[in-house]
């Protein structure tokens, strides 16, 4: 038996690859299939079943790609209803061979519809592990809001406090927990560092699985929810619906463009992505362009805050074309129509002029704070990191609604702008957002809150704190 957990992490998801006697399963593929092939040609196994535990609303599945590639019936759980393509729907219960070993269907709705989980049973027939989907996480359950049909986050909360209670809770103690996503992801409220478990551990520490009534769960799982980001259900409609092969998305953004046919595709339209590191990025780009680092949450950044459909033109370091165009597809974002040949610096060697970002240290912000009466401090991490502790008079304004015209509207184009979040990171996107909206008068605050906090004459305050 071979369990092999594929995780990716700027998605925060876990695949799954299962194998015994020749044969093999997949659980939750990426987009990309090659990691799944290279693994069945190296254990000299044949992919049998490809299982998804829901319509994943975070990533864009590679179950079309996979089936095509191995002849792998895709399965779904009960209630799975609205798909554009063959599957097979499998009935609560139902076990499915995998060489000596038995997978069971676990059906769980609460997260979707649709949600299951699947139970792996060894070779002497013992319950071996779990494979969670986003029913449970480490720590956490998946949320009951991001379901776009009739029923309320509410009905959804009932449903999965029943399945946690019949399904989960009944399992053995050593069963162990394999879930599709692990810390940072938006599928939950606040999941675990880890990106497994035990039952038994997860009954002990797991908030969702102690023992509280029905009603008291629903309040529990649907307070404190967060905005989801904005491409889920677009990705959801996708992994429903279909969508194009990465063969023909890779052959269109794997087109090296020359300065003049780079330019000539930004004027017919398309937006400039740029995925260098971000401090890299401050120290010149290509005017116009959107920084998004491969260094940090690329995916899911690029997710929220890129059109999927919008074309893009690629800036990466050079030999990062393709990873770049492959982990923007994994959200649903292929339009792609090449890349920059030889970067930035082929841009500056065609004479063509580079724009920057002014990069401060922490300490010359504390400095300028009682001198500066133009200043405004634009503070672009989420609401509950504001809430608590920010620097006082800063103006939280969330890099992922920074894209609403609205927001920016309340931005002063007069004022000195100095910007940060917890990092850098997301600062130095959220300063290439201004720019390309016309706002040039700016300051990107180098590590963030994180060192800021630190500086001895920074006016930290702490609103939490002062309620207490």
């Amino acid at each position: 038996m071979h369990v092999q957990q594929l995780y990716t992490n700027c998605l925060s998801e876990a695949a799954y690859f299962i194998a015994s006697e020749g044969e093999a399963a997949v659980i939750d593929p990426l987009r990309d299939i090659d990691a799944y092939l290279k693994l069945a040609e190296e254990k000299g196994v044949k992919i049998k079943y490809i299982f998804e535990t829901h319509f994943h609303a975070d990533f864009v599945s590679g179950h079309l790609e996979l089936s095509k590639a191995t002849g792998a019936p895709i399965v779904y759980g009960p209630n799975t209803t609205g798909a554009g393509f063959q599957f097979h729907l499998a009935a609560d219960g139902e076990e499915f061979t995998i060489g000596k070993l038995k997978m069971k269907v676990l059906h769980t709705p609460g997260h979707t519809l649709e949600s299951t989980c699947y139970l792996l049973n060894d070779e002497q027939g013992k319950p071996y592990c779990v494979f969670t989907g986003d029913t449970l996480f480490v720590g956490d359950v998946g949320r009951p809001d991001l379901f776009s049909g009739n029923l309320s986050k509410e009905e959804l909360a009932g449903m999965m406090y029943h399945s946690l209670q019949t399904k989960i809770k009944t399992l053995a103690d050593d069963v162990i927990v394999y879930p599709a996503h692990g810390p940072g992801s938006s599928c939950g409220k606040n999941l675990g560092p880890q990106t497994y478990s035990t039952i038994g551990e997860q009954k002990a520490s797991n908030y969702a699985l102690q023992e509280m009534t029905q009603e008291e769960f629903i309040k529990t799982v649907t307070e404190g929810l967060s905005k989801p980001p904005a491409y889920f259900p677009l990705n959801a409609s996708i992994n429903k619906k279909g969508y194009d092969s990465m063969d023909d998305v890779m052959a269109k953004a794997m087109q090296p463009l020359s300065v003049d046919a780079f330019k000539a595709k930004e004027q017919e339209g398309a937006w400039i992505l740029d995925t260098r590191h971000a401090t890299v990025f401050t120290q010149g780009f290509v005017p116009n362009s959107i920084s998004i680092g491969l260094e940090g949450r690329f995916a899911e950044w690029a997710g929220s805050l890129l059109p999927l459909k919008q074309p893009l033109i690629l800036v990466t370091e050079p030999g990062m074309e393709k990873e770049s165009a492959v982990r923007l597809a994994r959200v649903g974002i292929d339009n792609i129509q090449g890349y920059l040949d030889g970067g930035v610096q082929a841009w500056s060697d065609a004479g063509q002029e580079l724009d920057m970002i002014i990069d401060i240290e922490p300490d010359e912000l504390a400095m300028d704070i009682p001198h500066d009466n133009k200043m405004e401090i634009l503070d672009v991490r989420k609401p509950t990191e504001f809430d608590t502790a920010h620097v006082k008079g800063a103006h939280n304004l969330p890099l992922d609604t920074m894209m609403d015209t609205l927001n920016l509207a309340m931005v002063d184009s007069e004022a000195n702008l100095y910007i940060h979040c917890a990092g850098g990171y997301r600062s130095v996107i959220a300063a290439s957002l201004l720019k390309r909206q016309g706002f040039h008068n700016m300051r990107n605050v180098l590590g963030g809150f994180g060192k800021m906090k630190d500086i001895e004459n920074m006016p930290i305050v702490k609103p939490e704190a002062q309620k207490i």
